[in-house]
Parts: structure tokens; C-alpha cells; sequence
């Protein structure tokens, strides 16, 4: 890669330094025209159909280079003519005599109308008209500059590195420059080009991702199909990555490529390098073997003789094929889970609108002070009927776990109770005055007493508990008590609670999120296998990964301790992430965008549309995939990103699975790519 320095030794002068280095991009045999007309933002190149011809041809987007340097001469580095410009063919060119060479090859096509000989052919017109008819324009974008440089600014003159500058600083219209179409070694270079000030990456090792590819349709004489594009798995670290394209169009290849890479960092020789990855995985194709993949991504370990424990899977359901899986299932019962299992439950919630739900959903179980009788008298009986309405919904109680109404209900209340005359309210208070009543029962009870609440005879005994003597003068129901109720007392609340009770276990009291975090704080692998849940429950169990993971590292890095870095990936990121409208800048994903870098949280999205995507994470992300999209509406959306407006009708147009417009940190500009296929070597292990 030209990111190399070149210093002088005792044979060698600067002039010759230079020479060696503009060699490398110049290619006397792959000359194609003169640029006749430049400017700061575009050139327009001369090219007559000979040189055309002998380089292979010139498709639509590839890059040309334009110098006044000689191969062979000396250079001075510090003249302004010693550099080179890389262009890139936008479309075909007005020329002046476009006009009267449109009218001779009209003529010409007239004559042979009907005739068996092209119109282009000899005899059709005469050889010095074909020959200044031979010549034609193009109109490229003017990428940047490549010229040497000190390699500090009080470096000697033999210390010498090539740098590339986005722009140009000067031109001469009245300056001819010689055009050449890079291939093999020199287009290899300029696509792999790493600016040497940029070079403070975590890790500098850079892998093959695919080859160089202008057009969909990628003629093999063309000679670019072999020239490696490279990248720099360290530019994924701490960063925002996009991968957008349409269905089948090489999104999820390119990132398993990318995880790999990231993966394969550790048994780098000189700079090794754990990160630990998460992959939200929404159809299983990550942690499952199937007939899409030359082997599992579950199996990346096995590449370089890796260790197995470095991949964990996780999942809601076991799988024949993955005995190892952890299952990612929570007691919703146990003391230290409650607020857990309580945040699962309102995030699946939270699109609900109705008030009986937003009331439940603001109940939280924080325990009081344990000296503090009256608070943990309230803050106990909300957990028995929580933990009713739990059973009510189908949660599968823990065989060791019993109920307790000690002290919890007041003798004037179940008295008032058995004097209504209800028989339900009759029934409910006897169910109460049981020391260790079944959950069937307590759910029941707590269903009557929420009606209850709403008589007069209940009124009466609130107004007489609230003036005793002695007493706080505070209701007997206290607001969030009242919340839960709230759910008996609706036919609907127990349903809805329901709907996560696939992520209730009663075998086991720890949390999933902590163990996960302390697989990725050990650079492992974490792929989280969704396919079997329900969307709603995958959202939810998501987001409280990422809260967990988010805080964590906060606070690592609040108490001036070094966080761990973690890459997170989201397949079907749509379904995880805030809409495109949705503003909502509080949302997990969203400051994991805008603050993840500083707590080293990197993320890799994956989606169809870039209309999506928040604007606000878009706008942070450092790294772009972009394949096939099928609409002006997502394309125009894009060309508000980096160089990508001069691909626009590419992406629209060209369908080819795996062929991509890649944009990384290290990469100054955008390079369409054909990405390779992933794969596991058969030779790396069974």
C-alpha cells in the first residue's frame, strides 16, 4: 500500500526518491488522452478510440490519473507540476466540434443504410475524418491530489511520504495534462492508499474484502477484476458502520467479512487485538449453519486455530445443532430480577396507549429502607400482587417460591370486605386472612379487591384508616399498589403481561445482560439468536443488552478506567432501530451513536433503506456498504453522504449481488467493490 516513506540513503537523491514513487502510479502503456480543460471540482480528458482500445476501455466511474511528471526524468518534489490527480469518469463530453462530427457520422450512417458494412469501416469515409472523428471527451470528477511531502514539517529533505490531498491546489488552464488509466499494481495502490498521518488505529493490519469493480457489467480484459481492495479492520472499532442495499444483494456477506476481520484481529503477530463483538441475529443465519455460508459465523474461531469458547451463542430456544447455546431467560419471580423482568415487560408494552398500561408501566421495585415498616409493608404487598399478576399471565412459578400475606392486609379492610355482600369480594377477603394462599387464589383475590376499591363501603374504610389515631394519615392503597390493581381489573392485563413470559425461566435466578457483557469485556463473540422470538420480545431483550452494555462502559469510563471495545451489529436494523422520523434522542440506539466512540462502542447496522435510519445516526457514521437501491427517494437520501452522489445511478441501476460502494475511515474516497464470498476454510479445523 502507498502509505510507506521513503528515505534517501547514500546512493540516492530526492529527485530519484520521487521518480521511484510517481513510477508506481504512472504507466506509460495505459496513456489515454490530455485533459483540455480543468477546474477545481472537474476536468474534461481527451481520448481518442486507439488508446481507449488499448487499455481495455473506459467504463463509467473508474479512475484516471492526470500529470505533467515524465516517467524516466528527474522530479523535484517541491515543484508545483510534481503531483498527480486522480480523477474519476463521470460521463461523456461536449466537445467544441461535437456538432459537426454528430452531422459527418450522421451523413456517414446514411450512406450505409441498408448496407452490410458499418458506417466506421474503411471505404465508409476517408482515413483522416475517421481519424479526427476517433477523438471524443469524458468529464471527470477531480477526486484529489497525490504529491510527496516532508514527513514533518522540520524533517530533512530525504524524509520523504506521499500524502493525498481531497482537492487540488492550483491549476493551469492553459496546461496540458497527460491521462492514464490505472491497473494491477498502480490501481492497487490508489485504492489501498492509508494516509500516513492517519495511521494511529488501533490495529494496522488490513485484509482483503474483494476486488475492484467499475460497472455491473466487469469485462475480465478490462484488467481491474484482480486488483485487491483492502481494509483496515480497525476503522470499524468505536465507529458507526452502514451497510445498505436491497434484499439479496450482498448485505449480510459483506458483514460477516466485516466480523470476521474484526474477529481475525486477535492472532495478528505484531499488534493482536480483542474486540469483543455482539451480533443481534434476527433470522439465525449467524448462529446456525446454513446452505448460504461456506460455514457457520459461529465457527470463525476455527480460521486460525482460535479457541471455541471465544463464540457464544445465545438464544430463547435450544437448538439440536448448538448444544452449547445459553438460553437467554430470566426469573421473573426472584427478588434481585424484579425491576428486570419489569423493564422486559414494559418495553414490550411501551407501543400500548392505553392509561391502565402506561400506569403499570411507570410501577417500579426499588426495596426501602428495611428499617422503614410502613414502606416495606406497601413495598411488599405491590411485589405479592405483582408477582399474582405474573402467575395470572402464565408465568411458571418456582417450585420453592410460596406466598406470604403476613401483616400485608388490614383486619377493618377485609371486614369491610366480607360485609359488602359481594361474594367475590366475600371470597377475597378470606383468601387474604390465609397465611400462604395459592397464586391461582391471589390472583383472583387481587381482581375483587380492584373492583373494591372503586365502592363506597372501600371509600368509608379509607377515610376512617387515614384519621385513625396514631396513624400517618396516608391512604391504605398507595398509588403504585393502585397501578397494579389497574391490570387485574382489566380483562386485557394479563394477556398483554403475557405476551414475554418465552423469556421467564423458574429454574434459575441470574441475569443473561451481565454475562454477556462479561463475554464481550473478554473480546468474545456474542451472537444472539432471535429467529425464534417474537418481535416485540426481541426489541425489548435488545435494548436492555445495549442499556447494560451502555452503562457499563459509561461507567468504566466516568471512574477513569479503560472500557472494554465492543462492536455491535444489527441485521435488520430497521427493526431495532428509531425510525427515520423518530426523533427521540434519549433512545439506546441513538446515544450509542452520537456518545458510543467515547465510551469505545462501535455499531455495524445492516438495513434496505437509508430513510430508515434516524438522520442522527446516519450523520455519525464514519464507515458505508452500499449495494443495490431501487429508488430515487434512498438514493437521494444517500448523495447527502461523502462522494456517493457520483454513484447514484450506479446503485440504482447495477443489481449484482456483492458488488458495493465502500467508504472507510481510511479510505479518502469512495471505491466500488466486488466483495468476496465468506467463507471458513476447510483446512482450519473440523
Amino acid at each position: 500500500m502507498l502509505h510507506r516513506t521513503f528515505q534517501k540513503d547514500q546512493t540516492r537523491s530526492a529527485e530519484e526518491i520521487a521518480q521511484e514513487v510517481f513510477s508506481n502510479l504512472i504507466q506509460p502503456d495505459q496513456y489515454v488522452g490530455d485533459v483540455y480543460s480543468i477546474g477545481y471540482e472537474a476536468a474534461t480528458v481527451q481520448i481518442h478510440d486507439h488508446y481507449r482500445m488499448n487499455v481495455g476501455g473506459i467504463p463509467s466511474l473508474c479512475f484516471l490519473i492526470a500529470t505533467r511528471v515524465m516517467p524516466g526524468t528527474p522530479i523535484d518534489f517541491m515543484k508545483e507540476d510534481a503531483s498527480v490527480l486522480l480523477l474519476r469518469v463521470m460521463d461523456a463530453a461536449v466537445t467544441p466540434n461535437s456538432a459537426e462530427a454528430e452531422r459527418i457520422r450522421f451523413e456517414s450512417a446514411q450512406r450505409q443504410s441498408g448496407e452490410s458494412k458499418h458506417w466506421d469501416e474503411e471505404g465508409a469515409m476517408d482515413g483522416t475524418t475517421a481519424h479526427l472523428l476517433s477523438f471524443a471527451a469524458v468529464k471527470c470528477r477531480v477526486i484529489g491530489t497525490f504529491f510527496l511531502d516532508l514527513r514533518y514539517p522540520d524533517a530533512q529533505t530525504d524524509d520523504l511520504v506521499l500524502r493525498f490531498g481531497s482537492d487540488i491546489s492550483n491549476y493551469y488552464p492553459n496546461r496540458g495534462l497527460k491521462v492514464y488509466k490505472p491497473n494491477g499494481e498502480a490501481l492497487r495502490a490508489i485504492v489501498n492508499y492509508r494516509d500516513p498521518s492517519r495511521m494511529d488505529q488501533l490495529s494496522r493490519l488490513s485484509v482483503n474484502v474483494g476486488e475492484v469493480r467499475y460497472a455491473s457489467t466487469n469485462r475480465s480484459f478490462q484488467k481491474v477484476a484482480d486488483v485487491a481492495v483492502e481494509m483496515m479492520p480497525g476503522d470499524l472499532v468505536r465507529q458507526k458502520t452502514a451497510l445498505f442495499g436491497m434484499t439479496r444483494t450482498g448485505k449480510s456477506n459483506t458483514t460477516k467479512i466485516i466480523l470476521q476481520s474484526v474477529f481475525n484481529l486477535r492472532f495478528d503477530q505484531k499488534q493482536p487485538l480483542r474486540v469483543g463483538q455482539i451480533v443481534f441475529d434476527p433470522n439465525g443465519e449467524y448462529a446456525n449453519e446454513n446452505v448460504q455460508d461456506a460455514g457457520a459465523v459461529k465457527n470463525v474461531w476455527r480460521e486460525h486455530g482460535g479457541v471455541k469458547d471465544d463464540v457464544v451463542t445465545y438464544g430463547i430456544t435450544r437448538h439440536p445443532n448448538d448444544p452449547d447455546r445459553q438460553l437467554m431467560l430470566l426469573n421473573f419471580y426472584s427478588e434481585q430480577n424484579l425491576q428486570i423482568g419489569k423493564d422486559i415487560i414494559d418495553a414490550a408494552l411501551a407501543s400500548q396507549g392505553s392509561i391502565y398500561v402506561n400506569n403499570f408501566r411507570q410501577v417500579t421495585f426499588v426495596a426501602p429502607d428495611a428499617t422503614d415498616r410502613s414502606a416495606s409493608t406497601r413495598y411488599q404487598r405491590r411485589v405479592l400482587a405483582y408477582r399474582a399478576l405474573l402467575a395470572r399471565a402464565g408465568f411458571a412459578v418456582p417450585p420453592t417460591l410460596r406466598s406470604s400475606t403476613s401483616r400485608l392486609f388490614n383486619q377493618e379492610l377485609l371486614q369491610a370486605m366480607q360485609q359488602n355482600g359481594d361474594a367475590s369480594f366475600n371470597a377475597a377477603a378470606r383468601v387474604f386472612d390465609v397465611a400462604s394462599p395459592s397464586w391461582g387464589e391471589l390472583g383472583t383475590a387481587f381482581a375483587a379487591l380492584a373492583a373494591f376499591i372503586k365502592t363506597d363501603d372501600y371509600n368509608l374504610f379509607e377515610n376512617q384508616y387515614m384519621n385513625r389515631a396514631g396513624g400517618s394519615g396516608n391512604a391504605w392503597a398507595d398509588e403504585d399498589f393502585k397501578k397494579i390493581l389497574g391490570m387485574f381489573a382489566q380483562a386485557n392485563g394479563a394477556r398483554l403481561i403475557g405476551a414475554v413470559r418465552e423469556q421467564h425461566t423458574p429454574d434459575r435466578d441470574s441475569d443473561y445482560a451481565p454475562a454477556i457483557f462479561d463475554a464481550l469485556r473478554q473480546g468474545k463473540l456474542v451472537i444472539i439468536d432471535q429467529s425464534s422470538g417474537d418481535p416485540t420480545i426481541n426489541k425489548s431483550s435488545a435494548e436492555r443488552i445495549m442499556w447494560h452494555i451502555f452503562r457499563e462502559n459509561q461507567a468504566l469510563f466516568r471512574d477513569g478506567k479503560e472500557p472494554p471495545d465492543i462492536l455491535v451489529y444489527i441485521e435488520e436494523a430497521h427493526n431495532l432501530l428509531p425510525a427515520g422520523t423518530d426523533m427521540d434522542l434519549e433512545n439506546v440506539w441513538v446515544r450509542t451513536a452520537k456518545e458510543g466512540a467515547k465510551y469505545r462502542i462501535g455499531m455495524v447496522y445492516a438495513t434496505q433503506e437509508v430513510s430508515s435510519i434516524q438522520r442522527n445516526i446516519l450523520k455519525n457514521t464514519a464507515n458505508w456498504f452500499i449495494g443495490h437501491l431501487n429508488n430515487t427517494d434512498e438514493t437521494k437520501e444517500l448523495t447527502k453522504y461523502y462522494d456517493f452522489d457520483d454513484f447514484e445511478a450506479s446503485i440504482r441501476r447495477a443489481q449484482d449481488r456483492g458488488f458495493m460502494r465502500v467508504k472507510t475511515l481510511s479510505n479518502l474516497f469512495v471505491i466500488p467493490v466486488q466483495i468476496r464470498k465468506f467463507e471458513i476454510p476447510q483446512q482450519s479445523g473440523a
